[in-house]
């Protein structure tokens, strides 16, 4: 971390919606330095490294944090959005205190397609979540295992960014038809890459069956390493209080658990929000003073797809720039328990 200062200074300011690099790529307005210095300090310079105890979040003063944001589309389909500005807007006007990178993992021009361009997309994402002081969740956003293929990424990540208390590794999104065994032994392969490289990082471990099996983790966790987690997604409309029950279980046995993944509509992606469901979550997760990130920024013709559609702008979006879903995400947001 010695160089973090330095590198957030160096950075990118944001003044009156408009970005400007030091190093002169884009011009604009921007704050000076002693205006700055008198800013309120941003979540990573509050917070710095992040840490497990018992089963949730603790900042680098030992109290409790809650991270609250949104994911950002599979970067093969929405690159678009994998822009600086994008990430700016959504610190400075969302609130979002954590962004989730979704680098896609199978489907045609992939990460195994296309590393350079994965590598690229997510590295203009962890920038401009280092110069914004958030969080930021690097998703291997798979549904199959790919062992090899994933340490090679993470250890190409976890080098670049070692230094950074902002980063937060998602090691595999979504198990499908994977058993606990198998991504139990995946997991340690790939925690293992990445412990010899950062002995602090957190790091969010998924569980079979879409991450709803977390009582299969609470059976059988991965013993050995400290600050890690294991994510739960659940979209209201389809996943109900059975799924907040057995994460209330798992927690109960000591499971860590953040909730890197979740919405309001049908586990499709589709069909009506239910709102009361959703507030029923927003509620429970509050509560159990879980960190969650909600999908999705993207523009899809589908209920969780944030952004009206493709001619939308990527940033300083309009009410009507978004879907119902979109003002919903952002207006609970931006009501501040960021922490």
């Amino acid at each position: 971390m010695k160089n973090y200062l330095f590198k957030a200074v160096k950075a990118l300011f944001w003044s009156a919606g408009v970005w400007f690099l030091v190093s002169g790529c884009s011009a604009g307005t921007s704050n000076t330095i002693s205006e700055r210095e008198e800013a309120p300090a941003t979540v990573v310079e509050e917070h710095g490294q992040l840490s497990v105890q018992g089963v949730t979040l603790h900042d680098q003063h030992g109290r409790p944090v809650v991270l609250r944001g949104v994911s950002l589309g599979w970067h093969n389909w929405w690159p678009r959005f994998y822009q600086r500005e994008t990430v700016g807007w959504l610190a400075q006007d969302w609130n979002i205190s954590v962004i989730r990178a979704a680098i896609g993992v199978g489907p045609e021009g992939s990460y195994l397609d296309n590393p350079a361009f994965a590598l690229d997309c997510l590295y203009q994402v962890v920038d401009a979540a280092i110069a914004e002081g958030i969080y930021v969740i690097v998703d291997w956003h798979s549904h199959e295992i790919h062992t090899e293929k994933a340490k090679d990424f993470f250890k190409k990540v976890a080098t670049k960014y070692q230094e950074y208390p902002n980063v937060i590794y998602e090691i595999y999104n979504e198990p499908v038809e994977d058993s606990w065994t198998d991504v139990k032994r995946y997991a340690e392969e790939i925690i293992a890459e990445i412990r010899k490289i950062n002995s602090e990082v957190i790091i969010l471990v998924g569980c079979p069956h879409w991450d709803q099996d977390i009582h299969l983790v609470a059976e059988d966790p991965i013993q050995g390493y400290d600050n890690i987690m294991y994510t739960v997604h659940f979209y209201a409309a389809t996943h109900k209080q059975y799924l907040r029950d057995r994460t209330d279980e798992a927690m109960a046995k000591g499971i860590p658990v953040f909730i890197s993944e979740c919405a309001g509509m049908e586990a499709t992606g589709d069909g009506p929000i239910d709102q009361e469901e959703w507030q029923r979550w927003v509620s429970w997760m509050d509560d159990k003073k879980l960190s969650w990130a909600a999908w999705s920024i993207a523009d899809k013709d589908e209920t969780c797809s944030m952004i009206r559609d493709p001619h939308a702008p990527r940033a300083s979006w309009s009410e009507d720039d978004l879907k119902e879903w979109g003002k919903t995400v952002r207006s609970e947001l931006k009501k501040g328990k960021s922490n």
